[in-house]
């Protein structure tokens, strides 16, 4: 079904690996449709809980295909950017947690696409950056919003505008990355922060994920107000009744929708 994507479920994880290694996995308009694509049936899956992200080879994904990017006018370019943002939106917007494993180079689309996740758990092996403004442009899918909004506005800057690139060491100093291990631990490490998850209420993590995403860029009054009604939901359900009397009862939580 994909041929830039190999695309696996799992014991209630999906794993998206980004499968162009002689390309360093670079995000050309195929690889955006068949994310889309991807992120589409873990939406629709009810046997996926959670997904994991990462790239084929020694790259996460090294940037958006610039051999196929010089060709494309401004028309054409715009295209391709309102595509990425799709794509990326759409990772967003899905209940189900997502964690990109950052393997490797995460540049550009790269760096974008691991901000597209709810977290990054990084190879110690792993580079990021912008590096956009060196080609005569700018972050085209939500970098420029995401970087930001994840390691503040000044770093945000002196990232894009100098176009340098980190190790995951910096990464997780300045709070683009949550955690980073060894390079043979990145997937069970993200299979057990997956599972992690998946223990817990299912109805209760795709509120909080909910609430947090649409609440950041809210002023406070109307983002506890969005609490509040993102709190209803859970408290009126079968796994609110049984996570609170398991811990009553001193058991483990037997949630219905795992």
């Amino acid at each position: 079904m994909f041929e830039t994507l190999k695309y696996e479920v799992k014991d209630g994880i999906a794993y998206v690996t980004v499968n162009r290694p002689q390309a360093m996995n670079a995000l050309n308009m195929q690889v955006l449709d068949e994310l889309y694509t991807a992120f589409y049936q873990v939406a629709k899956d009810e046997a996926v809980k959670a997904v994991i992200v990462t790239g084929e080879g020694k790259a996460f994904v090294a940037g958006a295909d610039i051999a196929q990017m010089h060709q494309l006018d401004a028309i054409e370019g715009r295209a391709m950017m309102i595509k990425g943002h799709n794509v990326m939106n759409f990772m967003e917007s899905i209940e189900k947690p997502i964690i990109a494993a950052v393997n490797g180079f995460a540049l550009g689309g790269g760096c974008e696409l691991s901000m597209a996740c709810d977290f990054r758990i990084a190879s110690e092996k792993a580079k990021f950056g912008q590096p956009e403004v060196g080609l005569g442009i700018i972050p085209g899918f939500g970098g420029t919003q995401r970087l930001p909004r994840l390691v503040g506005k000044g770093m945000g800057k002196y990232l894009i505008m100098t176009a340098e690139m980190i190790d995951a060491q910096e990464a997780q100093r300045i709070g683009l990355v949550e955690k980073v291990v060894a390079p043979e631990e990145l997937i069970p490490t993200c299979e057990k922060i997956a599972k992690t998850i998946m223990s817990k209420a299912p109805i209760a993590i795709a509120a909080a994920k909910t609430v947090i995403n649409k609440g950041y860029d809210m002023d406070l009054t109307t983002a506890s107000t969005l609490e509040i009604e993102g709190f209803t939901a859970p408290f009126a359900s079968q796994d609110k009744t049984e996570g609170m009397g398991a811990f009553l009862e001193k058991r483990p939580p037997e949630f219905k929708n795992k």
